[in-house]
This record gives structure tokens, sequence and C-alpha cells, in this order.
């Protein structure tokens, strides 16, 4: 069976646990195929084996300034502009952060021929100095390996 499977079978299980004897329970379907995706079945993963995990967004937001009206003739006009704000979060901060049997865990998520940055790569050298343990996951399969070696 794969990984994905076994994290599909461990959701349902615990979903036939919290809502019992509900005659229609439907399977959730997990997924490696996009970064977003890998993202949500390791954070599942994690947290339906006990231990606590969020997804970490330092992306920073828009503040939006437009004002829209309608002038003397009819017509809608938008004034203004947008403005970015940065985020507040370590640069090369990973994209999950979780604690499992009461260690501090990072995980970098990459997908694809995406490669760390050197903000991330000094972010993990911080985060195992302090005795804090960060891996990059690239699948589910290899995330599932490392995890099943690593705490159980």
């Amino acid at each position: 069976m794969t990984a994905i499977k076994i994290l599909e079978e461990l959701a349902f299980k615990e979903k036939q646990n919290r809502y019992g004897d509900q005659p229609y329970l439907v399977k959730r379907k997990y997924s490696d195929r996009s970064a977003n995706e890998l993202t949500k079945s390791i954070i599942a993963y994690i947290r339906l084996l006990g231990g606590q995990a969020e997804r970490i967004n330092t992306t920073g937001r828009v503040i939006d300034g437009r004002k829209t009206y309608t002038d003397v003739l009819g017509h809608r006009r938008t004034i203004g502009s947008t403005k970015w704000i940065p985020g507040t979060g370590t640069a090369g901060s990973a994209d999950i952060s979780a604690t499992i049997n009461g260690k501090s865990v990072k995980i970098e998520v990459k997908y694809g021929r995406d490669r760390q940055s050197e903000a991330q790569k000094r972010y993990q050298a911080e985060i195992e100095r302090a005795g804090g343990i960060y891996y990059v996951a690239k699948t589910f399969d290899d995330f599932f390996h490392w995890y099943n070696d690593k705490f159980k």
C-alpha cells in the first residue's frame, strides 16, 4: 500500500471514530502532485498521529486603497492604488512548523525542480544549531518513511 493510501485510511478511520455510525462517510483524497497538496498531506499525517502542525505564510499582504464611484455620466471609475506590505516572518522560514513527540520540527516543501534558497539554508542551520529538526520534503512517500524512521 502506498504512503498516500495509508494516509487516506488513517483519515477515514479517524472520521469513523468521530462520526460513529453515519452511513455516508466519504473518504478524503490526498495527493502530493503539487506543493500545496503535499503540504496539506504532511500536515494531515502529523495531526492524525497526534502531533501539532501548521502552515507558515510569510508572503505579506496587499492593502487596497482604491475607491470606486459613479461619475455624473453614470460611468464607474476607480481611483487610488494598492500597496504591498511585506510579511514580518523570518526570512527563509519553513513551510510547516510542527511539534512531534515534544520536538520542534520545521519542514520545507519543495516540489519538482524547486530548490532551497540561501535564506532557507541559513534558517535550516539556525534550527539545527538550536537543537530543532529540519526536513526538506519532496514527495509524501519520502516524508512518510523519514517520519516513521525518526518518530516511531
